[in-house]
């Protein structure tokens, strides 16, 4: 049966005031960022529109700072995640300023993801959906004075690139990415809420409201037509925020997969698709699941409807299953990206027979 511990006020406020925040630093930089040039290049893009403000991710971050430290108890993992955050938020920043290599950000994300074990972030096992714990801390060694789990820290890297590069390219549409951020963070909280966890989830309710908070505020801003973009600055703070937190306090990949399940499963078929094009998996491109839905004669208002509807069905699902049935249900995204899969190639054949016409 589904329970909830008790839900203390100060978690709320810590929501409230991570929203408030950002709602107030956003207005700020509507005013602020055009006096400065830091304005989107909707030319770059083959885009006609005016610039508008970019780099809003930074609005985000000086929200999400000021709220951690008013909320979130300090403790040593605590300080592993400020760090390892700070590193992809710099080499993020300066990729939106000067474009930095593909290879670059994706050995920060790697070294942010190792900083992070080190400080005693990591999965040490994970529950067999077919019955079981499969075990992540078999070898391990001691690195002055830290523990290293081999196979942890190796899974901890990889699940890291993984969101965070998912999130970033799912950050095509505006309002977008936002919204699945927010949505994914209030199924942690309530996740982390549940009664009967083994390792203490305070950290982590406090650290996932707030993320709620900073995403659902900024939604409002970035919800089509947009008044500021967050940028990759926005897109790979969110990403690893979500990454970490799904592997805070015992970790909820299961959850995290399921919930952030479209992103995860159009980055990895992006990748596979560039890279037998000749192609390298992280150079941008305008065919993602997003992009293809435009395509066919969606508004983007009606793309990021249908995203958040199935990713809150998902993670409101997730809530409720058991291992096995978090399997069935993977299977079930999967299932769910094949119809959309075939909705875009019999609505775009529609359109063109239409135009034949």
């Amino acid at each position: 049966m589904y329970s909830l511990n008790p839900i203390q006020p100060m978690y709320f406020l810590a929501g409230i005031t991570a929203f408030v925040f950002t709602f107030v630093l956003v207005l700020v930089a509507l005013w602020l960022f055009p006096k400065i040039g830091f304005m989107d290049r909707p030319h770059k893009y083959g885009l006609t529109r005016e610039s508008i403000p970019y780099y809003g991710g930074l609005t985000m971050i000086v929200a999400f700072f000021a709220s951690v430290f008013l909320f979130v108890p300090v403790t040593k993992q605590l300080i592993g995640v400020l760090v390892g955050l700070t590193i992809i938020i710099i080499v993020s920043f300066l990729d939106d300023r000067f474009q930095v290599k593909p290879i670059i950000r994706l050995a920060v994300q790697a070294i942010s993801a190792v900083i992070v074990s080190l400080f005693g972030v990591g999965v040490r096992s994970i529950t067999n959906p077919l019955g079981g714990v499969l075990a992540l801390d078999a070898l391990h060694f001691n690195f002055f004075g830290h523990e290293v789990l081999i196979i942890s820290l190796l899974f901890t890297i990889f699940w890291v690139v993984l969101v965070v590069n998912s999130m970033n390219f799912f950050d095509g549409v505006p309002g977008l990415l936002s919204g699945i951020s927010c949505i994914a963070a209030i199924v942690l909280f309530l996740l982390s809420l549940r009664t009967g966890h083994v390792i203490d989830q305070n950290q982590l309710i406090f650290l996932s409201i707030i993320v709620a908070g900073i995403s659902g505020a900024f939604v409002f801003f970035d919800f089509p037509t947009p008044k500021i973009l967050m940028g990759d600055t926005g897109s790979m703070f969110l990403g690893f925020l979500l990454a970490v937190s799904a592997i805070f306090a015992g970790g909820k990949i299961a959850t995290a997969l399921i919930v952030l399940g479209i992103p995860l499963l159009d980055a990895i078929w992006s990748a596979v698709r560039r890279i037998l094009k000749g192609k390298s998996p992280f150079v941008g491109d305008m065919d993602h699941l997003h992009h293809r839905l435009l395509r066919a004669g969606f508004s983007q208002r009606q793309v990021i409807l249908l995203m958040y509807v199935i990713s809150a069905s998902f993670g409101v699902m997730a809530l409720f299953l058991s291992s096995y049935q978090k399997m069935l249900a993977t299977f079930a995204i999967i299932f769910t990206m094949i119809l959309l899969s075939i909705l875009l190639f019999w609505r775009m054949r529609r359109g063109a027979k239409t135009e034949a016409k």
